[in-house]
């Protein structure tokens, strides 16, 4: 089975809500100016992004620890091991300015993504998971970039 399942792709694509929020307010000026006096300066611009993404790596170091589960002996070592670093990248390296804090958030993302390639390729993720995982690492990456730009 490749079809995403319904719950799955729905949540997934809210999930991408902050991301696409923080984007847009940066594309456009006056929904940044709306964004700042109705929900405040930590929820537009790179700072909703930032925050998300963070929050989202460390999320992500909780799913491949699921996945490693299904492993035994050295495998699931690897798999343990593995699934901790989406977590340690988001506190070693995001927190500088938001430039910077944007690079490393799209390279955690696009490692994130080689993880998530990797769990599946041993069957510990679900046949599914790579098209759901490429659709939403391709937008984080996306609007990730526009605060860089």
């Amino acid at each position: 089975m490749t079809r995403i399942p319904l719950s799955a792709l729905c949540l997934g694509l809210a999930g991408l809500i902050p991301f696409v929020w923080g984007a847009l307010t940066l594309v456009f000026p006056s929904l940044a100016d709306w964004g700042l006096r109705v929900l405040g300066a930590r929820f537009i611009g790179p700072y909703v992004q930032l925050a998300y993404g963070t929050v989202i790596l460390s999320f992500m170091s909780g799913v491949l620890w699921g996945f490693a589960t299904r492993a035994t002996g050295r495998e699931a070592a690897v798999g343990y091991a593995l699934s901790v670093l989406p977590a340690l990248w988001a506190f070693f390296f995001i927190g500088d300015g938001p430039t910077s804090a944007a690079i490393y958030l799209i390279f955690g993302f696009i490692g994130l993504l080689a993880l998530d390639w990797s769990f599946w390729r041993q069957g510990l993720a679900p046949a599914w998971w790579m098209h759901l995982r490429v659709l939403l690492s391709v937008v984080v990456v996306a609007c990730l970039s526009i605060s860089i730009l």
